[in-house]
């Protein structure tokens, strides 16, 4: 990987009309920002359809994009919505947090009218667009139909349905023909857009790093569709789940709930389902991190005991290792991928990282707990992503207040921080600058900055609280923050340390 830098910043946090961020000029303004800056990249969490909690990495689909990104702008400039339907759908309350509600009640209600104005030619590229992505959206596109008539969770679905019976299928297929066209209509709006979106960074020398989440949810239409993949009993269901034990992101563990893969059975297929959906992936993106990368060495299974899964007696079980990562690189020979190693890594995880030969991540906020952390600077290889914090953590300044006295006096020393003065945020933020120059002038192939940090904002813009389900994924930029960024500040630091190389 090319030294360069980065910027931390989901779709959902762009500014914009709509209750919500999306494929937007507003989006386009923060891409042209990065640019003149210095950055390089821009890396976003992962932009396929959300599920519960609002969450991007418990999506309904790993290949179906986010409905909520669509730019009601672009389809007034196509003759599918007035003027006057444009601006009803526009959003009145704060625009420091997302509104998921209104969102997806507005963007539903625009996309409806819409479909109902959809021209001929139109209508021929939706049908390329259909042929195109035959592997995944028809599948997409008779899931969402049914599950707005049965309920969002398949497992509920009547037997022939909720087994994927054939004419049970093509009986459904028939019988909602008019809601399957909507869907491919969404999707075809949204790749449009995203292609529209990531050609314009492309033009301003900002390359857009995805994430891929290594589970799928449930009750996605991914299970429902390749059920001989996962680890499920008769009826759809899980005996034993993802989960995690304790660490440093939550002292009790983490059930996250998700069914888990039969690696026996793909690998007797060559990872099929696996490769595809990688290399879509790389297809959206200019690089991926992926995301819980220890469980292609080992992850954990949490066993339904009386009713209940529980975490204390879980186990580590393999995973697919090496051979599904080569794979991946065979199928991708251009394709940049990020070992998201954070958590519990032990020699096997260790091992992995360093035979496939990925980039692993770093992050400051955990160098500071002890004197010997892999995490600190001066302990780096240059093959890896350094972060001041990612979409799980709390910004830095408000890290600093939170930390311990010792653990902050560590860091304050070690970047350079002022010991007095330090939490003074906003722009000339002194933790969150140490912090920035800290990641910058390292060795790192690749430094992100979260967009929080580089304004000097604190904990109450954090994006996700590892655990917590409700009240996360709402952080949004305005243009207030973007402007009281000091540009020339952040272009001095990535031409200083050499990271401001366009190619």
């Amino acid at each position: 990987m090319k030294r360069a830098a980065g910027v931390l910043v989901n779709i959902s946090s762009f500014p914009g009309e709509f209750g919500i961020g999306g494929f937007s000029k507003d989006g386009e303004y923060l891409v042209s920002m990065i640019s003149k800056m210095g950055f390089s990249w821009l890396q976003v969490l992962p932009i396929t359809a959300i599920g519960e909690g609002n969450s991007p990495y418990s999506g309904v689909s790993s290949f179906a994009g986010n409905s909520l990104y669509i730019n009601p702008h672009r389809l007034l400039a196509a003759g599918l919505l007035t003027a006057d339907e444009v601006r009803a759908a526009r959003y009145s309350g704060s625009h420091f947090l997302a509104d998921y509600d209104f969102a997806r009640a507005n963007t539903r209600q625009l996309l409806k009218t819409a479909s109902g104005r959809i021209t001929e030619e139109i209508r021929e590229e939706m049908s390329a667009f259909l042929a195109e992505n035959d592997d995944w959206l028809p599948d997409y596109a008779l899931f969402m139909s049914i599950a707005e008539s049965r309920g969002a969770d398949w497992r509920t679905w009547e037997p022939p349905l909720k087994n994927r019976e054939s004419a049970a299928l093509k009986k459904a297929a028939a019988e909602l023909k008019e809601s399957i066209d909507y869907y491919v209509f969404e999707q075809y709006l949204f790749y449009k857009q995203w292609q529209s979106f990531k050609g314009y960074a492309a033009e301003n020398g900002v390359k857009i790093l995805g994430d891929i989440p290594f589970y799928c949810a449930a009750a996605s239409v991914d299970v429902w569709a390749n059920r001989k993949q996962f680890k499920l009993n008769a009826d759809g269901y899980s005996d034993e789940v993802a989960a995690v034990p304790p660490d440093y992101f939550s002292e009790t563990g983490q059930l996250w709930g998700n069914p888990l893969y039969d690696f026996a059975a793909m690998e007797k297929d060559g990872y099929k389902w696996w490769r595809r959906r990688v290399s879509h992936a790389l297809k959206l993106y200019d690089g991926l991190r992926l995301d819980h990368f220890r469980a292609f060495s080992e992850f954990f299974s949490a066993p339904k005991i009386g009713g209940e899964f529980v975490i204390k007696e879980g186990k580590w079980i393999k995973g697919p290792g090496l051979a599904l990562i080569e794979l991946f690189k065979t199928d991708n020979p251009n394709g940049v991928l990020i070992a998201e190693d954070l958590g519990i890594i032990d020699e096997k995880v260790k091992k992995l990282i360093k035979d496939s030969e990925l980039p692993s991540m770093k992050v400051l906020q955990f160098a500071f707990e002890t004197f010997d952390s892999e995490h600190l600077p001066h302990k780096y290889d240059k093959n890896c992503v350094v972060y001041t914090a990612t979409h799980d953590n709390n910004p830095t300044l408000g890290w600093f207040f939170e930390a311990r006295e010792d653990v902050r006096n560590y860091a304050l020393s070690y970047t350079g921080a002022p010991l007095f003065g330090w939490g003074a945020g906003g722009p000339s933020c002194p933790s969150s600058r140490a912090f920035i120059r800290t990641a910058l002038s390292s060795v790192a192939d690749l430094a992100v900055i979260p967009v929080q940090d580089l304004a000097g904002y604190g904990s109450d813009t954090r994006m996700n609280v590892p655990g917590v389900a409700r009240g996360n994924w709402r952080f949004r930029v305005h243009y207030e923050m973007l402007n009281s960024i000091d540009q020339n500040y952040f272009l001095e630091l990535n031409n200083l340390f050499g990271r401001n190389m366009r190619e």
